[in-house]
């Protein structure tokens, strides 16, 4: 659940006003300086009045005009970084990745010091699902800007999602230090904590994040399952009720709730949410090896069998994967 890469784009954005009001500032200072007159100051005022340009295309969503003048602008000034970096701002929001990184990668190369572009060139092989290369970008950023708790945050995902959960925590835990109020820093400690067994963890940062985000049916969810998982089935079907109750297509929430109400012993209740898992989620096999159980529970036979039948077919047509599979666990 990433903080979406959407949101993250606006990140973009924020750097590069923050970017462009800084580099107005210093032309107007050095038009001062310099009296106006002088052809370095001309040259100067020319290349900042284009970086501000292209700012204002991308942020008034002229992506098209932005690249178009983008592309004459790193051909004129092929030392700028601010310059590539904002036309690899504009191929990202228009979904050209690879041109994307081409010129973060430029930009970075011409000015190691900002570690602005390493976190913006992290974003888009996070979009792509290409942890490994995000986390030695982030790394890059924060060795520059320790104190970024956003950067820490996507650093942690990054190696979460590449198998290095204990590294995950430790990032996810100096954001937090760094920003208590850090959006979903509980939720993304939580996850962590859960992935290498540690529940009650996993728990007490869950209940921290529903202090703050009461309505988020992804963290009601996750609480209300390490509940179910550790016993505490009355107070996870809770959780996993208010989650559905906010969102009512919430498979996995049905999912875990029909396997509650198993347990729980109420079997009608049960499969009926197993039933509409299964209805939103026709390729797992997890509610049907469940409604097989039920329906045994119930005396109904061929019910189950045809259960298990399409448990084992859905079963076989799973691709097989390695680390960080998806899916549910029976």
């Amino acid at each position: 659940m990433w903080a979406s890469i959407s949101r993250c784009g606006v990140r973009f954005i924020v750097l590069g006003v923050l970017v462009g009001t800084g580099l107005a500032t210093f032309a107007q200072r050095k038009l001062n300086v310099d009296g106006g007159h002088s052809a370095a100051a001309r040259a100067r005022s020319d290349e900042i009045a284009a970086r501000n340009q292209l700012l204002e295309y991308i942020q008034s969503g002229k992506l098209d005009e932005a690249i178009t003048r983008g592309r004459d602008f790193v051909g004129r000034w092929p030392t700028d970084a601010e310059l590539h970096h904002l036309l690899g701002v504009a191929y990202f929001k228009t979904r050209q990745n690879a041109l994307a990184i081409e010129q973060l990668q430029k930009a970075g190369r011409l000015d190691a010091s900002s570690p602005d572009i390493p976190f913006d060139q992290a974003l888009v092989f996070l979009d792509q699902k290409q942890y490994v290369p995000a986390a030695l970008e982030l790394e890059k950023s924060i060795k520059l800007y320790p104190s970024n708790a956003l950067a820490h945050v996507l650093l942690g995902r990054a190696y979460q999602n590449s198998n290095r959960s204990l590294r995950a925590i430790e990032e996810f835990k100096t954001a937090l230090r760094l920003n208590p109020d850090l959006p979903l820093g509980h939720f993304h400690l939580g996850f962590a904590y859960s992935s290498v067994g540690l529940r009650q963890q996993a728990i007490s940062e869950y209940k921290k994040e529903i202090e703050r985000s009461s309505n988020n049916p992804g963290v009601l969810y996750q609480l209300g399952h390490e509940l179910v998982e550790s016993g505490d089935l009355k107070s996870g079907m809770g959780y996993l009720e208010k989650a559905i109750e906010i969102q009512p297509q919430y498979g996995d929430a049905l999912y875990d709730l029909g396997k509650a109400k198993l347990l729980a012993g109420d079997v009608a209740a049960a499969i009926t949410f197993l039933q509409r898992s299964a209805a939103l989620n026709p390729a797992d096999p997890a509610p049907h090896y469940q409604l097989a159980r039920a329906f045994d529970n119930l005396g109904q036979s061929e019910d189950a069998r045809k259960e298990r039948q399409r448990f084992a077919e859905l079963k076989k047509a799973q691709p097989q994967t390695g680390g960080m599979a998806s899916g549910q666990a029976q």
